[in-house]
């Protein structure tokens, strides 16, 4: 007994499909264990249950998925592709048992629990939930996932090439290439392309004024200054947002015309210059001197009583002051 006849059922050759259009017969061994003979002759069926040469029916029963139809001795048998049993498959009987087998059948494939799993109902932050789906592997979007997780948690671009994350990753889902750093950076940079226009879409839709904050930071370990403005309005449904609008490296010296500068830009860039209502500062000599720049740079009419609300001053840096001082 030869090994193919064990695992596979036999297939017409390239001379046998090619024929005149007669069935054509193949011979091969079968399992002895099913009652059969090594030198008994049969017609081959193909994948779908079809006869090879010579037959035009279709078999519909998704039990020709897990069997091979083929002809021995003048009567029909199926093979289980998955342990190669042999069983009757006259259509008269139908194909009940054949279902039977393979429920039972031990060598059957398992389906791949990963497109089983269920996705469960997530809240998302603006209150709306999600709703319960099959689960279906994107890679596109994990990597967008991954690269939103750097920006809000403010990991490092090297993350992607530590092995131990790499390794986390792979056990997670196999499918899933991690991506070196610059196209992370890439991809991050595409990240804030998408919400930058999206948040200047916003604001020009909104018939409010904008109220500006900023604030100076220094990092402690490069001693590196930045300067962070956030806009402050009430869109259509009366809901108060906040978005950031800069996060910029400011080099030394940190004068007062050096940010007043940043300032005016950054307002020109996101054409809020004729709708801001005030900017919001620290309590600080040299946020005085800004304002008096921003003031000689903007259009007075479009400032609210001429700029005279423009210079707001921090309620909570004061207060700071004041119990620094006690």
């Amino acid at each position: 007994m030869n090994s193919t006849s064990q695992n596979h059922a036999p297939t017409a050759s390239s001379q046998d499909v090619g024929g005149s259009g007669s069935n054509q017969q193949n011979t091969d061994s079968v399992d002895q264990q099913d009652g059969t003979n090594i030198n008994d002759t049969y017609t081959v069926f193909d994948e779908d249950g079809d006869e090879v040469v010579g037959s035009k029916r279709a078999t519909r029963s998704p039990a020709w998925q897990h069997f091979i139809k083929f002809k021995l001795n003048d009567e029909v048998k199926a093979r289980c592709k998955h342990c190669s049993k042999v069983l009757g498959a006259d259509s008269k009987n139908g194909t009940k048992h054949l279902l039977a087998h393979y429920q039972r059948c031990l060598h059957k494939p398992y389906p791949d629990i990963r497109q089983s799993i269920l996705v469960q109902e997530k809240k998302k932050l603006d209150g709306t939930t999600t709703h319960v789906s099959n689960y279906t592997f994107n890679a596109d979007t994990s990597r967008k996932d991954l690269a939103e997780m750097i920006i809000v948690h403010e990991y490092p671009l090297s993350i992607v090439e530590h092995h131990g994350f790499r390794k986390f990753v792979g056990g997670l889902q196999p499918l899933f290439k991690v991506p070196c750093r610059n196209t992370i950076k890439d991809d991050i940079k595409r990240i804030y392309d998408y919400e930058r226009d999206k948040t200047m879409s916003l604001l020009a839709k909104t018939k409010s004024r904008i109220a500006v904050t900023t604030d100076m930071w220094t990092s402690n370990h490069q001693k590196k200054g930045f300067m962070a403005m956030t806009t402050h309005f009430v869109d259509q449904n009366w809901n108060l947002q906040s978005r950031i609008m800069r996060f910029i490296y400011v080099p030394c010296p940190h004068t007062s015309d050096v940010l007043a500068d940043i300032l005016y830009t950054t307002l020109c860039d996101w054409n809020l210059d004729r709708k801001v209502s005030t900017l919001i500062v620290d309590n600080c000599t040299t946020n005085d001197a800004i304002i008096r720049i921003l003031l000689e740079k903007l259009p007075l009419k479009s400032l609210m009583m001429n700029g005279d609300l423009f210079h707001m001053r921090c309620c909570a840096h004061i207060l700071n002051l004041i119990v620094g001082k006690h």
